[in-house]
């Protein structure tokens, strides 16, 4: 929580603005208000629908100390739910698995469909009877969670209070509309080994707030300077939720076979990449031969996961003749975000010191910086 002095601080012009204070970084109090009032109150990113790798399958997640379960269906349809038993609310899965009809409660039984509706209560009417006159099943069907496929992220809305997914997804899809059609993302397809994971000691803010900017360019990436200098990156314009930089020097050519192209990518703006971020915790990268998302998911207030998933047209996913330009792509992000992790773990370190106050925002290099504590501060504060 904010008080309304480092609310207005935070929200200051950013001549005179002030980062986020430490305590926002620093304990259990600050990760659990994160979770309740900025990750609840909009649309964040769970997971990935591949990480289901079949129909009637069902994947248990710890969301910032909530346990869900994430359902594939017998049509491939994803659902979301509390993964707790209404009777008396045991965990019903602690690890991933096919589920062939039924979820069930190892404790006393209840059995709930992949849609969750309650359809088994095992001897309720006493030894042998499974039903009461006094007890309706379609009362205690699973607690479900307000949830939205967009191309392979699982994105959920824990207080059923935020806007359509459609609105909310709206001012980036008009972005890269011209850049990737009508199709939009969903173009792109999960190439070979393109999964990579981190653990971060590290606040999760702070690994948003490193993605944003470019300002970190020459000192922490100093080959990818070299190759996207910081002289050619720009700001995105940003949106209540969305903020981002991208650059006008992305190169495709390389010693391997080059990737197919979105063919609704003009040819004159191949150079252009995009790196915006979906507030809270979903950051992307969009190319006309590849698209990666990297889901930040909290663990605790100073522990973070980093999920990757790179993804390519459906020709390129997967062809032996792709092998090579898949692999330079996969190793180069996966050695730009290791390269970041120093970066995010000293400060980190540093937001336990009474000598920092949230920083100094730079007029022209944090801009986006600034936007996001922002946002995050409104959530907060409010």
């Amino acid at each position: 929580m904010l008080n309304s002095q480092e609310l207005a601080l935070a929200t200051a012009p950013i001549e005179s603005a002030r980062g986020l204070p430490n305590h926002c970084y620093t304990s259990e109090e600050a990760f659990k208000a994160d979770r309740d009032k900025v990750f609840a109150t909009t649309w964040a990113g769970l997971c990935f629908k591949t990480d289901l790798p079949k129909d009637q399958f069902a994947m248990p997640i710890d969301f910032m100390g909530l346990p869900l379960l994430v359902v594939k269906n017998s049509t491939g349809g994803i659902e979301v739910f509390h993964n707790v038993c209404r009777h008396r609310g045991m965990t019903l899965m602690d690890e991933p698995g096919e589920v062939k009809k039924h979820i069930r409660c190892p404790y006393h039984g209840w059995s709930y469909s992949l849609s969750g509706e309650l359809e088994i209560t095992p001897n309720i009417g006493g030894t042998g009877v499974h039903t009461h006159p006094c007890f309706a099943n379609e009362n205690a069907n699973l607690s479900k969670v307000r949830a939205y496929v967009w191309q392979d992220i699982v994105f959920i809305n824990l207080d059923g209070q935020a806007e359509s997914f459609e609105d909310y997804i709206a001012p980036l899809e008009n972005r890269w509309r011209e850049y990737l059609g009508g199709e939009g993302v969903n173009a792109y397809v999960l190439a070979e080994n393109g999964k990579n994971q981190l653990n971060v000691n590290s606040n999760w803010k702070l690994a948003v707030e490193n993605y944003l900017e470019s300002y970190h360019l020459p000192t922490v990436h100093p080959e990818l300077n070299r190759t996207s200098p910081l002289k050619q990156h720009y700001i995105i314009e940003p949106v209540d939720h969305m903020h981002g930089q991208g650059s006008l020097c992305y190169k495709q050519k390389s010693k391997s076979a080059s990737l197919p192209t979105n063919q609704n990518w003009p040819e004159d703006k191949f150079h252009i990449a995009e790196y915006p971020v979906l507030y809270p915790n979903v950051l992307l990268g969009v190319h006309a031969d590849h698209f990666f998302v990297m889901l930040i998911r909290p663990l605790s207030y100073d522990r973070s996961e980093e999920n990757v998933r790179i993804y390519t047209l459906p020709e390129g996913a997967n062809d032996d003749t792709y092998q090579g330009r898949r692999k330079e792509i996969a190793d180069g992000w996966a050695n730009v975000f290791l390269e970041d992790v120093f970066a995010v773990e000293r400060m980190q370190v540093g937001r336990s010191s009474p000598g920092f106050d949230g920083g100094i925002m730079s007029p022209a290099m944090d801009t986006t910086t600034h936007h996001f504590h922002g946002w995050v501060a409104k959530k907060l504060g409010s």
